[in-house]
């Protein structure tokens, strides 16, 4: 803590508390954050670069094949507060959490660490951590630069981390621990094992291979919509079905179609039959009408015949890239 400076204007902070569950809908823990309204940072000033890569979905779907064909471990890690090891290089100052702010003084706070809010967290903490990674003889991916590689005789290593969930796979399993030490020693870590819940996303693997699925995603969606006892539709859309942009009345709330076509969109990662369908919604998201919204339920009834559909990733795959296109 010091005094403000001359010519400074702290950044004001409040408290967030939230509770975060299971795959299982069980409590996992009650979190408590201390945030800051970053909103009134000014670009240059205190904070420069705020961009921070984050996992591609086809990247885990591509890395979690090979690990089912090959054998290979896959075991989950969660850094605890991930954004707070991030370390500033610009001069930040914020006021004092209420009560510990006494009236009349005019003591704040110097950031050295970065806090959740302020613009450049995500920044600094991919910043920090890809810095340690490497600093262990991983080598970063040109074409996803949340994965990471090592390759050390004949083990192989391969870490995807998004934002502060990290997914560890390869074909030693002492060399998986060895990474999962080095990490220990630098954040706190939470080891999680074998792979089963990652970033909404529900894992089972047997011997026929990987299998994901959203069931919790699809459901939670279904139970916000109020579509939990809706009669399931045997498809995501009528065939020769059309859509037009000037079809009956606007929305009254158009942010809950945008709402639902993103989670949507997100559902099409296990579940590709839906894509054309979520493809054709999200045309309409600048001014959606009644005949999209009507259309979205069609396709939501259509999950709730099988919320648990997913995608498997066989164990017998010869890995051969093939491609497909169009007849022109």
């Amino acid at each position: 803590m010091t005094s403000l400076p001359a010519g400074q204007k702290p950044i004001r902070c409040k408290w967030v508390y939230k509770i975060k569950y299971n795959s299982d809908d069980n409590v996992d823990r009650y979190k408590a954050r201390l945030v800051t309204k970053g909103y009134i940072q000014i670009e240059g000033v205190n904070y420069s670069e705020n961009f921070s890569p984050t996992a591609k979905l086809t990247t885990l779907r591509c890395l979690l094949t090979i690990a089912a064909t090959r054998n290979w471990f896959t075991h989950q890690l969660d850094v605890l507060n991930a954004f707070l090891h991030g370390t500033l290089h610009e001069i930040i100052y914020m006021d004092l959490p209420l009560e510990h702010h006494r009236q009349g003084e005019n003591i704040v706070c110097r950031l050295n660490k970065s806090l959740y809010g302020i613009k450049q967290t995500s920044h600094t903490w991919f910043s920090t951590f890809s810095h340690m990674i490497k600093s262990i003889r991983f080598q970063q991916s040109k074409t996803d630069y949340s994965l990471f590689t090592r390759q050390n005789n004949s083990s192989f290593t391969a870490l995807l981390i998004y934002v502060d969930d990290i997914l560890l796979t390869g074909n030693d399993l002492t060399e998986i621990q060895h990474v999962k030490d080095c990490l220990l020693q630098q954040f706190r870590i939470k080891d999680l094992g074998d792979l089963k819940y990652f970033l909404g996303t529900e894992f089972s693997r047997s011997k026929a291979g990987i299998y994901m699925s959203q069931r919790k995603y699809a459901l939670d969606i279904l139970q916000d919509i109020g579509l939990t006892g809706a009669r399931p539709d045997k498809s995501p859309m009528e065939q020769y079905f059309k859509l037009t942009p000037d079809d009956e009345e606007l929305l009254k709330d158009p942010v809950k179609y945008r709402r639902l076509v993103g989670r949507l969109i997100y559902l099409t990662v296990t579940q590709p039959d839906i894509a054309f369908s979520v493809r054709t919604l999200s045309q309409y998201i600048q001014n959606p009408r009644k005949p999209h919204w009507d259309a979205a339920i069609r396709v939501l009834k259509y999950i709730k015949g099988s919320p648990g559909q997913g995608l498997l990733l066989p164990s017998e795959n010869n890995l051969t890239l093939i491609a497909y296109c169009d007849s022109n």
